[in-house]
């Protein structure tokens, strides 16, 4: 069930509500969600209004007894010919003519969205309630006009031809509107089950590239209650035309390669529940997706999305993501980068112990949240033995681990011009076309010792989920990353304490051995040995990935260094230098970026902007920022990164109708959310109206404004650009708002004064 602002219990959804003013005595909440708001209910056509919206009175008329026939919350007055109006305005609304007047006028670069790079009037005039639609008024800026835009095109969804709108939400302060919108609507568009109800849509796979486009499930040998259930769901279901099928018992990267042709999505957890008119059911354990092109569970994007989650009161989407982490584990034998069968040789980047602590902290109390954490923290041993400290992932001279998947050919779930500028000296090499040549270099008929390595660092840097990046391309499968070694490095912690504290300092694992805290407390010493020997480089001021071949630091400077303060391996005095040399060079006008310009280097045609590197941000570099600089005190330069990465979200939001994406350009103050590296922007296309916007961006958005006073706050909300905010929010100094024109294009005066 969609969690609505009503039932929020924590944080943020406490001052959304407190910001929202709206009591019983309004009527109807302007607020709802679009389904409530478009709902049946709350037709004008239905007894709610009666039949005045079909008459065309003014306000002075009256019926014959002398009573008017308006709706309850309409006051008769004198005089009709003006509306006086003192509460927020309600619009009488004929959807489809409105709609097609407002594209008409106002959407001048025909993209089906009104932003401040269209041309328009930037006015419409909307009729009145309470002239039955007669008198009208105006409705002016960009920011009305977008919200109108995607009310109209939501109110369409809903198949409503007629509506009553409520001007607060046209004028909601944005701030409050898109985390609403994330709470109470995107959280659920992106929400996925395996199960009856949703495998037809989920199992189709826009990457899918072979000629076989049937949807399609691979389940593991030893499932064969879920084998039996997705048979017969594809039995009663034959129009989806799905495909069931069991994975080898022994799952290695020849067979992977063989079913690219038919690629498909792999199982998950699911549990019996009982309903009460079919009786024990079968139901997936939900998950988040990213969103855009990826509709399936990822990795670290799940983690992301946790905390996120957790903050808008959605346990119950965090709790099923951890339980599929831990089937992915025990069935698959890793964190898949993904669910789908191209997918099953490569992992992501480990987060199991603090998603699972997360999750714990908030169900501890609830029957069953002991078992929920025993089988996390055996299954992220699992995953940190048979993994991480295995060949070829670690490397045994400097102990530390490195991102290096199995895996043969070419990855096929990318776009089908991504490797063409590899692949086309090696096609003339051997007389073949691009394609003739990936076909017989996949099926092992033409031998490139040179693309087998170019091809395994490609598949660690998807592996590393920082694709791609010129910090990683052609070293990275030989690279031991300060990510990879932090995050492991917090497992260990992680891990004995929760052993420690929890498990009365021994926890049996499956196969009878015992675990014991002082063994984890060991692992963590030698990996904070070799992590300061190998990756910190004192001079620089920042941690270094360590090249394990050529037996060098690399000296591309990312703001993964501070991944190191996230996971508490860093020492006050390594973390003091972070701050002073570190932040400078990696903090920009949007919070924190990728790379360094320096390291990125200079790009051209034949050396293209790489979406990981300068001058991109990601809600997953900022989010582990904030919470390591807060863990070492460094809360006024967290507060800083949060207000500048959630000012640049919100000013998109605001300037580019409703737009949430899924990265952006942070040195870009007006457009950035415009990027051009390789793979465009997921969440960008859509038309009217985003209803997803991208899973941890939105994550990062609620996240990061329970992190804000009400002061940043309420800047954020007038889109106070960071460096004003910042110059004089200093505590001795209250800010004092001037608001300008743009402000008051927003609409949102009245709620920032309300404030």
């Amino acid at each position: 069930m969609s969690m609505n602002s009503e039932t929020a219990s924590e944080p943020g959804a406490k001052w959304f509500r407190h910001h929202r003013r709206v009591s019983s005595s309004d009527g109807d909440d302007p607020f709802s969600t679009a389904g409530i708001y478009y709902g049946p209910q709350n037709d004008p056509g239905t007894a709610k209004y009666g039949s005045r919206l079909a008459r065309t009175r003014t306000m002075s008329t009256v019926t014959a007894n002398g009573t008017n026939n308006l709706a309850p919350e309409v006051t008769l007055k004198r005089r009709g010919s003006i509306d006086e109006y003192s509460k927020p305005r309600k619009f009488v609304i004929d959807v489809n003519r409105t709609l097609e007047q407002l594209l008409h006028s106002e959407d001048t670069d025909n993209n089906f969205q009104i932003t401040i790079e269209d041309n328009g009037p930037k006015v419409l005039q909307l009729g009145t309630l309470n002239s039955n639609g007669i008198n009208k008024t105006d409705v002016r800026g960009t920011y009305m006009l977008s919200n109108l835009l995607q009310e109209l095109t939501l109110a369409k969804h809903f198949g409503r031809k007629t509506i009553v709108l409520d001007e607060r939400r046209l004028n909601e302060n944005p701030v409050h509107r898109l985390y609403r919108l994330i709470t109470t609507s995107f959280w659920d568009s992106l929400t996925r089950r395996i199960d009856q109800d949703q495998i037809g849509v989920i199992a189709s796979d826009p990457k899918n590239r072979s000629e076989d486009k049937n949807p399609r499930i691979y389940v593991p040998y030893n499932e064969k209650e879920q084998f039996d259930y997705y048979t017969q769901v594809a039995l009663e279901s034959p129009e989806i035309k799905l495909q069931v099928e069991y994975l080898p018992k022994d799952i290695n990267p020849e067979w992977v390669k063989s079913v690219n042709t038919k690629p498909g999505l792999l199982a998950l957890a699911m549990t019996k529940v009982n309903d009460p008119i079919l009786g024990e059911i079968f139901r997936g354990a939900p998950y988040v997706i990213p969103g855009g092109r990826f509709n399936e569970f990822y990795g670290w994007d799940s983690y992301m999305e946790s905390l996120g989650l957790l903050v808008s009161g959605r346990v119950d989407l965090a709790q099923g993501m951890v339980e599929n982490f831990c089937y992915e584990i025990n069935h698959y034998g890793k964190i898949l980068n993904a669910n789908r069968s191209y997918y099953l040789c490569r992992s992501q980047p480990p987060f199991l112990t603090d998603m699972a602590l997360r999750v714990y902290d908030k169900i501890k109390h609830t029957p069953g949240a002991d078992d929920f954490l025993k089988t996390s923290i055996k299954s992220a041993i699992k995953e940190y033995l048979e993994v991480w400290m295995c060949e070829p992932r670690l490397d045994p001279i400097t102990g530390l681990s490195r991102y290096r998947p199995d895996g043969l050919g070419i990855p096929p779930e990318t776009e089908p011009s991504h490797f063409i500028h590899i692949l086309t000296r090696f096609a003339k090499k051997n007389n073949l076309t691009v394609d003739e040549f990936s076909q017989k270099y996949n099926d092992g008929e033409i031998s490139e010792p040179e693309l087998d390595e170019y091809f395994l660092h490609d598949r660690a840097v998807r592996e590393s989920g920082h694709d791609t990046s010129y910090r990683l391309e052609g070293v990275c499968a030989d690279l031991a990353t300060i990510d990879l070694n932090s995050l492991l490095y917090k497992y260990e912690t992680d891990i004995a304490e929760t052993i420690r504290n929890r498990f009365g300092d021994c926890l049996l694992m499956d196969d009878g051995t015992v675990q014991h805290s002082m063994v984890w407390d060991r692992r963590a010493k030698i990996r904070k040995i070799a992590i300061d020997r190998y990756l910190w480089n004192e001079r620089e001021g920042m941690y270094f990935d360590y090249n394990t071949k050529r037996k060098k630091q690399s000296a591309y400077e990312s703001a993964t260094t501070f991944w190191a303060m996230w996971s508490g391996v860093a020492s006050p005095i390594q973390a003091a230098k972070l701050m002073t040399i570190a932040l400078p060079k990696l903090e920009e006008f949007g919070g924190l970026v990728s790379g360094t310009l320096k390291s990125r280097g200079a790009i051209g045609l034949d050396r293209p902007n790489r979406q990981w590197d300068y001058p991109y941000g990601w809600a997953p570099q900022q989010i582990l920022a904030w919470v390591g600089f807060m863990k070492y005190g460094y809360k006024e330069e967290a507060e800083r990164l949060v207000y500048r990465w959630l000012f640049m979200i919100t000013k998109a939001f605001v300037d580019y109708n409703g737009i949430v994406v899924e990265k952006y350009d942070v040195t870009r103050p007006n457009d950035p959310h415009r990027v051009d590296a390789e793979y465009g922007n997921q969440g960008s296309d859509f038309k009217g109206v985003a209803t997803e916007g991208f899973g941890w961006v939105n994550s990062s958005y609620v996240y990061g404004l329970s992190l804000l006073n009400s002061q940043s706050k309420r800047a954020l909300g007038a889109c106070t650009p960071p460096d004003i905010f910042l110059a004089s929010s200093r505590p001795t100094s209250p800010i004092q708002f001037s608001l300008t024109d743009r402000e008051q294009d927003l609409g949102v005066v009245s709620n920032i004064l309300e404030e």
